[in-house]
């Protein structure tokens, strides 16, 4: 089982790097969508894909061929920015939450932000102390509320600067 990006999210496929390496000489110097429909057939059948989403995930193989043929192929855009607040839901934690969303908007930076309450998945990062902010699935502040620039710095960094 292999984790790739499928539009915003990753999934697992079953058996693409074995689909992958037996198309390897008969498809490789085929057109992307003859690659993708190949990929698409035989990865279909051990594999939920839904309908609306065949075309995501036809590109979302043929990247992954492209990329273990060594060819060249077309990286997905970036994903948008995941900022997590953990913490139970204390006075602190909805601070943090809303300085947050206050620095992000001044930034113009497009971000999913989640105010995880839920101790196990809290538990999940390792953290010991609330609040805690993580940026794409790393931790960068526990026990206390970062500045808004300390945010500021972190989210630009993330961002490579991007604003939308």
């Amino acid at each position: 089982m292999k984790r790739i990006r499928v539009g915003d999210g990753l999934v697992a496929v079953l058996g693409l790097d074995e689909v992958i390496q037996a198309l390897a000489s008969t498809h490789g110097e085929a057109s992307d969508s003859e690659a993708a429909s190949a990929l698409l057939e035989y990865l279909s059948p051990k594999n939920y894909i839904p309908d609306r989403a065949r075309s995501e995930y036809g590109k979302a193989f043929v990247r992954e061929f492209r990329r273990f043929l060594g060819q060249p192929f077309e990286e997905p855009g970036p994903k948008t920015m995941e900022v997590k607040i953990l913490g139970a839901g204390c006075v602190r934690c909805d601070q943090l939450e809303q300085a947050v969303l206050r620095v992000l908007e001044g930034l113009r930076i497009a971000a999913s932000v989640e105010h995880v309450k839920e101790i196990r998945e809290i538990a999940r990062y390792g953290v010991a102390g609330s609040p805690a902010l993580v940026i794409n699935d790393r931790v960068v502040s526990v026990g206390r509320a970062p500045s808004d620039d300390q945010m500021k710095k972190w989210f630009l960094e993330v961002s490579g600067g991007a604003v939308s």
